[in-house]
């Protein structure tokens, strides 16, 4: 028996769906979902479109942990390009204890409502967040 104890609501869920069922052609894109601690409920941080891993570990904070559904360009040999979402579980070693365990506790819902089956764990901060951590993470080097 599991118990949920952060909310997720609609507005996260539609705006996963849209995100999910975006039409991309080049680039990676991010929505960034954080929990607030306070009232147990998810809430959108940001989107971005078109950005690089390094430039994304930038933006996402030290001290605090995120959900971050990235549709991330993998090109193939063929020349073809394909954008599998991702969900890179961003919890930095310098988060708060409490933080890290309710968003430890959240993160297979939130996984499932996002209907993204590859999770990437990065507890490293930004240095260990780059493009040859996630191709190695996929096997797509």
């Amino acid at each position: 028996m599991t118990s949920l104890t952060v909310d997720i609501p609609q507005s996260i869920k539609d705006s996963l769906k849209k995100f999910r069922f975006a039409r991309r052609s080049a680039g990676h894109a991010a929505l960034v979902i954080k929990i607030n601690k306070a009232d147990l409920i998810m809430e959108e941080v940001e989107q971005f479109d078109d950005i690089s891993v390094e430039d994304l570990a930038e933006e996402l904070p030290e001290n605090s942990p995120r959900y971050v559904v990235l549709s991330y360009e993998v090109s193939h040999a063929d020349g073809r390009k394909s954008f599998p979402l991702v969900l890179l579980n961003w919890a930095p070693t310098t988060s708060e204890t409490g933080l890290l365990t309710l968003h430890a506790s959240a993160l297979l819902n939130f996984q499932n409502t996002a209907g993204v089956s590859k999770v990437i764990e990065m507890r490293d901060g930004p240095e260990g967040l780059t493009t040859e951590a996630i191709d190695s993470k996929l096997g797509s080097n």
